[in-house]
């Protein structure tokens, strides 16, 4: 079910986005290429999750101008089935993000690039803020490169601040559900976030890192500004 959701301003984060992209003055070129990360905060345990869910899968497979990313909470795991793939650092992400959005922590929710929240079945008000995240979306240029167990991670200069994050994820499971809301289902859920972790601040310099590689099987990459939003991202 939608828990703790209150209204959401989704023109004044709109317009937060544009009075806040011109510091980082970041090419054409590198907007463009840079996916709009959407990130989906769910639970196997929440009978509302399966549709977004779906959604997610189907925006996985379809598009590769998006980063979708499915973070499993685990504030549904005391209520009759244990997600396999909650984490705590979901569970704190989505915290600050209900924190600055001011409508808590619920799910289904997806965020948009660090600066929109919606529910996340709702496809007629998130397919319009994806196409307005791809037009106002600012780029820091990222690359990511693997060599046996190590993660190169490159981050271009630009103007600005902001952490690195490295995110693990899996491309897909299939659950078995049998117990709690959604006992009895079987689940498709694909680019399940199996590791979150902070790499290091950013202040603008041109920045290279050498990493162990993360949980998961694929990995991406998020550079976060100080107030939350994503002015940077890719993918292996």
């Amino acid at each position: 079910m939608v828990q703790h959701l209150a209204s959401l301003r989704y023109a004044s984060h709109f317009a937060i986005l544009l009075a806040s992209l011109a510091p980082w003055s970041p090419s054409a070129a590198a907007a463009a290429e840079r996916p709009v990360v959407i990130e989906l905060f769910t639970s196997q345990g929440c009978s509302s999750c399966p549709p977004a869910n779906a959604y997610l899968n189907e925006l996985v497979r379809q598009r590769r101008d998006v980063l979708p990313l499915a973070f499993h909470v685990t504030y549904w795991d005391r209520l009759g089935w244990k997600d396999p793939f909650s984490l705590p650092a979901a569970t704190d992400r989505q915290a600050r993000y209900g924190s600055r959005f001011g409508d808590g922590s619920y799910t289904p929710e997806i965020v948009i690039d660090g600066v929109t929240s919606h529910v996340g079945s709702n496809r007629a008000e998130i397919a319009p803020a994806i196409e307005r995240a791809r037009a106002a979306r600012a780029a820091t240029p990222l690359t990511l490169a693997r060599k046996g167990d190590k993660l190169t991670v490159e981050v271009g200069a630009g103007e600005g601040r902001g952490r690195i994050v490295l995110v693990g994820f899996d491309r897909r499971h299939e659950t078995a559900i049998r117990r709690g809301e959604n006992g009895g289902r079987t689940l498709e859920e694909l680019n399940v976030v199996r590791s979150v972790r902070t790499l290091t601040d950013w202040s603008g310099a041109a920045l290279r890192l050498t990493e162990p590689m993360p949980e998961g099987e694929d990995v991406a990459v998020l550079l976060e500004a100080p107030d939350g939003r994503i002015v940077g991202a890719a993918r292996l």
